[in-house]
């Protein structure tokens, strides 16, 4: 089942909306085939560990493992538990149960009656962790939100002069903190998560284009916090060039890639912000700027991970760096510490949520 985890983290990115799945056949205690799902709308994983068998029969007398209960419904492609019974297949064993309402056992319940023997939990701890995206998106109706910010040696994520340094906004350019290396990592984060939320005062500071340049992969959709629609058309995150979501509380008609979504900015922003990216299907959310939006998503504690680049450099003073207070500290774990160059990139785990 670890090897099902392993080669299923290969999809991280590529695979939704559908989940991360690794499958492996063993026969007479050596593995006869493995796969894992590519990306949605191909092959699924237990599909392509059949396929990769080279003498078909000896699936009747082997065992499938997969990290993920098998597919019962028709998609962009058959389901799976049906090809598990069609290949004699008599022995499947899943790490954890389908959280999707369109599958939620009716694949297992199809083995079985098939006369499958069926071992349903292994590492299923493990199993869910791998697909804490789909899980919470299926199961707590709102996307995984990892918050992803850096802050320099001495605690600040911007430096004192915050105003734009010009009118035209094709002109601003951020402050960078942390080194190359950071920032790759940063673009690889954005290769395996689905959007990407900033707020206007960034837009307006900097100009980002929030997409990934310096790691393959695709680019988050985009996410702005524009309450009045005052960023110019200009800004690089409206060039149309991927899909890009506006929340505001002025109507305005989709346009270019653009889709503007009215909420009430008088209530709860970010429970908002999280039903529009669930009805949008988007199981992540980097949430990247800038600080207020940040210590938003702390204060309401609505938060999965927490990517802290603090860099090499020193302001002084400045815009204080988003924190969590020392009460909330004893609710988080530290998952992992990276060096990279003279940057660290701490990554840590809400407890509570």
């Amino acid at each position: 089942m670890q090897r099902c985890i392993d080669l299923a983290k290969n999809g991280l990115g590529t695979t939704y909306p559908n989940p991360l799945v690794g499958s492996v056949l063993v026969y007479n205690q050596s593995i006869i085939g493995e796969g894992w799902h590519y990306k949605a709308g191909e092959p699924h994983a237990e599909v392509n560990a059949i396929n990769s068998v080279a003498n078909k029969e000896l699936l009747k007398d082997a065992t499938i493992y997969v990290s993920l209960e098998p597919c019962s419904h028709f998609g962009k492609t058959p389901p799976c538990a049906d090809l598990i019974i069609e290949t004699g297949i008599k022995t499947v064993v899943i790490g954890s149960t389908d959280p999707n309402p369109r599958v939620a056992g009716t694949g297992i319940k199809k083995l079985i009656e098939a006369g499958c023997a069926v071992t349903i939990g292994v590492l299923e701890d493990e199993c869910i962790n791998l697909n804490k995206r789909f899980f919470t998106f299926h199961n707590k109706k709102r996307p995984y939100v990892i918050l992803k910010w850096a802050q320099t040696k001495d605690g600040f994520i911007a430096p004192a002069e915050t105003s734009p340094t010009s009118k035209n906004i094709t002109e601003q350019k951020p402050v960078w903190i942390t080194s190359r290396y950071s920032r790759q990592r940063t673009h690889k984060l954005r290769a395996e998560e689905q959007a990407i939320l900033v707020g206007t005062n960034t837009v307006l500071k900097d100009n980002p284009s929030l997409t990934t340049r310096d790691w393959k992969g695709s680019s988050p959709t985009r996410i702005i916090i524009d309450r009045s629609l005052k960023i110019p058309l200009e800004a690089s995150v409206l060039d149309g060039k991927i899909p890009t979501i506006i929340i505001t509380e002025k109507q305005k008609e989709a346009s270019e890639n653009k889709c503007y979504e009215v909420i009430d900015f008088h209530k709860n922003i970010v429970q908002q912000i999280c039903s529009v990216l669930h009805k949008h299907n988007l199981q992540s959310v980097i949430i990247e700027g800038g600080a207020m939006t940040i210590n938003t998503f702390i204060t309401e504690n609505l938060w999965d991970e927490a990517y802290i680049f603090t860099g090499n450099s020193i302001f002084k003073n400045g815009l204080k760096a988003p924190s969590f207070s020392e009460e909330k500290m004893t609710e988080i774990t530290l998952l992992s510490e990276e060096n990279l160059q003279n940057d660290t990139l701490q990554i840590f785990k809400n407890n509570t949520t």
